[in-house]
């Protein structure tokens, strides 16, 4: 781990004026996100071509209002928070293990074609044999027997985007090697859905909702805009909202939305706009808008005296190698990497950041008024296995006709089986013992 530096936000953003190659920089990791807003919104294996992405080098971050004036040790929000002295289940190694995955991509028919690694073509098998090793404790492999009998007539849900449906996926698959769930409700276009183990009376649902806000998107099937998305930053999402108080787990996420073209309301009012050239609008930044997002859904939770078990999963990395994806990046390595190798974009940096932040100040309040808020911090794991994603077999068989075909690489979802599935196992762990 790097040594920790005092860093100063208003510092940065002073000196992000002044050095033009670090808004080349900023820019081009913020254009990735059209990469992974295609990917977070589409079920469909097309990309969008790269004129339908917003010239985001333009935009901009905001600064005070979003930004917190404390100092920040460089650090800050490339670590896993310490929880209060216990064993850090998040700080830890990806160590050998002759384990076999729980289920595969035959034995599983959950998986989604974009996710289905070896049917599209994969032929290497070493990702899947490695597991987390928290420091100074053991994390039990999940017991899906076990799991489902202590979930006897509960009900989860999954919300945010389509990684949330990429973890939905591992956690069915993982389970119904006990009993098949059955889907008993999807929406229109299979955005959310709904499952039961019928001899559990174990409801697993998962919630699209990218923003988590009140969001007006004007795209088509292609990922393609007609207008800026209208988010309501001072309404929250009946996608969710209208089914919480009858949840008793939730893990929320949310994230990389937040980069594309918008603009804010607040009381029905617009408030400004992130990245709306063709408008007359104060320019707010996507950060002042995730920030107050989180905030709001925050004080949802501690306001709500839900008496159910809460997570917020911190959003995750991509690991694209030797460019974007839109110029040649791919995720080719077969190994995880080792701890430093690989480091978070500017872009996920500020994320993260106002991740931890909020996490932190709502944690306190949350406990005082008895709701059981916890962080649910993939981040420092997953950054750690760019081995795991499709890659280029988020297509069936890319290779088969021309093995010099150029091929748009996924970078930021996961394989399955793969690493996320060892999340299904942080998940019992904290709710076993957390």
């Amino acid at each position: 781990m790097t040594k920790k530096m005092v860093y100063n936000w208003k510092s940065w953003w002073r000196s992000l004026h002044k050095n033009n190659y670090f808004v080349i920089k900023l820019g081009i990791s913020i254009i990735f996100v059209g990469l992974a807003i295609r990917l977070l919104y589409n079920r469909s294996s097309d990309f969008p071509p790269v004129s339908t992405i917003p010239l985001l080098q333009n935009a901009q971050i905001s600064t005070a209002p979003v930004l917190s004036d404390q100092i920040i040790p460089q650090g800050y929000g490339l670590e896993p928070i310490d929880n209060e002295g216990k064993c850090n289940l998040f700080t830890g190694d990806w160590i050998p293990s002759q384990d076999e995955p729980f289920y595969t991509n035959r034995s599983c028919s959950f998986i989604e074609e974009p996710q289905n690694c070896m049917k599209n073509g994969r032929s290497d098998t070493g990702y899947l044999y490695w597991r987390w090793k928290p420091r100074g404790c053991d994390l039990p492999r999940l017991h899906p027997s076990r799991f489902l009998d202590l979930m006897r007539n509960k009900s989860w849900a999954l919300i945010g985007d389509s990684i949330s449906r990429n973890h939905v996926q591992s956690f069915l698959c993982t389970l119904s090697t006990v009993e098949k769930a059955i889907e008993v409700y999807h929406d229109e276009n299979y955005k959310s859905r709904r499952w039961i183990f019928p001899s559990y009376n174990f409801t697993v649902s998962v919630i699209w909702s990218p923003f988590l806000a009140e969001a007006a998107i004007f795209e088509d099937m292609n990922g393609v805009s007609s207008s800026e998305i209208e988010l309501h930053l001072d309404v929250l999402d009946k996608n969710w909202t209208e089914l919480y108080k009858d949840l008793d787990y939730m893990v929320f996420s949310s994230g990389k939305w937040f980069v594309k073209s918008a603009i804010y309301y607040e009381n029905n009012n617009i408030l400004g706009c992130h990245y709306c050239p063709k408008r007359n609008l104060t320019e707010l930044g996507f950060n002042f808008a995730y920030r107050k997002v989180i905030r709001k859904v925050f004080d949802y939770i501690i306001a709500s005296n839900h008496k159910g078990m809460i997570f917020y999963r911190t959003s995750t990395p991509d690991h694209f190698e030797d460019g974007e994806w839109f110029s040649g990046g791919s995720c080719k390595r077969k190994l995880p990497a080792k701890e430093g190798e690989f480091g978070l974009n500017e872009l996920n940096k500020i994320l993260r950041v106002i991740e931890l932040e909020e996490f932190e100040k709502a944690s306190v309040k949350a406990s005082e008024n008895g709701v059981n808020l916890k962080l649910f911090d993939v981040n420092p794991l997953s950054l750690l296995r760019p081995d795991g994603h499709p890659g280029p077999y988020r297509f069936f068989q890319p290779f088969a006709k021309d093995k010099n075909v150029k091929v748009i690489n996924d970078c930021l979802h996961w394989c399955l089986p793969g690493p996320i599935d060892s999340w299904n196992d942080l998940m019992m762990e904290m709710v076993v013992n957390g």
